[in-house]
């Protein structure tokens, strides 16, 4: 390391050539590698996300000795997460690093952050008190429409799916799933088009993928409604039911939705199933189809888009079915179902 110019005070930085507005300073006390927390805290700052904790979260604390309030513990929790540090044991370290001082607020950057002890009674205490699962679980919905209601976008797409929690001991809930041939719990989750996780809840291991869909989706449904969204929904083959089909149409929601095969829809597709003439080229071969459908448990018949591949060195085709009630091109469908799951 060289010595610092001539005319460069000792209390000033080191200034580079390729750019003289940036200037480096060594100060090993106050090095963080938390700077990227800096970017979130100021997009909290103008959407007041964090500051809506205040209103939802019941604080029961009482006397003089309160030193962190809701606010900042909920920052401090959350930032901690966002940065990679997800046992509370490492909040010791983290309380005395400048980056997450200053996003965390004016009291932490003045002296520190909240105690591992502090940050682990705020988690298993305060937030553990029913009326703050609930209001955890509103913070999540008001967040998510405070952010989406910046937006001019017309449509919002929902993606519901549910997933695979692995426990490990016996949890209370947590049951064998043959699927996942794991003991979990089943939570089923929404996300949308933005990334946003519009709402997750928890279940136990053995209930079924599409378990108690319409109480978790119509809230989320509503809320877009009143915000005159135009809503699409995709989900895998364990949403296709005909209860789920018509409560869809019922709102407006158009949807894209996989379906199990069987042998009626096979028949539909019957002139696909004869591989191409000519030798198989490198690149499938791809062809679709809609046909108009009507299961057995349908009230009416619905729109069917089937795609069918043949790949090189396979003896047969791949092949898809969605139900869907939008009038798009197969091709355009199918496309729309396959992002399915990069919300």
């Amino acid at each position: 390391m060289r010595e610092n110019p001539a005319g460069e005070g000792k209390k000033t930085g080191l200034k580079l050539l390729f750019d003289r507005h940036l200037m480096l300073e060594f100060r090993g006390a106050k090095i963080t590698t938390g700077a990227g927390l800096l970017a979130v805290r100021e997009l909290d700052e103008m959407m007041g996300l964090t500051e809506m904790a205040a209103d939802l979260i019941v604080e029961r604390r009482t006397g003089k000795n309160v030193q962190h309030q809701i606010p900042g513990l909920l920052r401090q929790s959350v930032y901690a997460r966002l940065a990679g540090y997800e046992d509370v044991n490492d909040h010791e370290g983290l309380s005395r690093d400048p980056a997450m001082r200053a996003v965390i607020g004016k009291r932490a950057l003045e002296r520190t952050a909240a105690s591992s002890g502090t940050v682990s009674r705020f988690e298993t205490d305060i937030l553990t008190q029913e009326q703050n699962i609930d209001a955890l679980a509103s913070l999540n919905s008001a967040w998510v429409e405070k952010a989406v209601s910046r937006s001019f976008a017309k449509k919002v797409i929902l993606d519901i799916d549910s997933s695979e929690s692995p426990v490990h001991g016996n949890q209370k809930g947590s049951a064998y799933n043959g699927f996942f041939e794991s003991t979990c719990y089943h939570p089923l989750f929404c996300f949308n088009n933005y990334g946003d996780c519009e709402g997750a809840v928890l279940r136990p291991g053995n209930v079924h993928s599409a378990d108690g869909w319409k109480e978790f989706l119509e809230p989320i449904v509503d809320r877009y409604r009143e915000m005159d969204k135009k809503l699409y929904l995709r989900g895998d083959a364990a949403f296709a039911s005909p209860d789920i089909y018509e409560y869809l149409e019922g709102k407006g929601i158009l949807y894209a939705i996989r379906l199990k095969a069987n042998n009626n829809l096979y028949r539909e597709i019957d002139h696909l199933m004869t591989r191409p003439v000519g030798r198989p080229s490198r690149k499938p071969k791809v062809f679709f189809h809609a046909f108009s459908y009507r299961a057995a448990s349908w009230k009416k018949s619905r729109r069917v888009i089937a795609k069918v591949e043949w790949h090189e060195g396979e003896l047969l085709p791949r092949i898809g079915f969605i139900v869907t009630n939008m009038t798009s091109s197969p091709e355009a469908v199918v496309h729309f179902y396959n992002h399915r799951s990069t919300c």
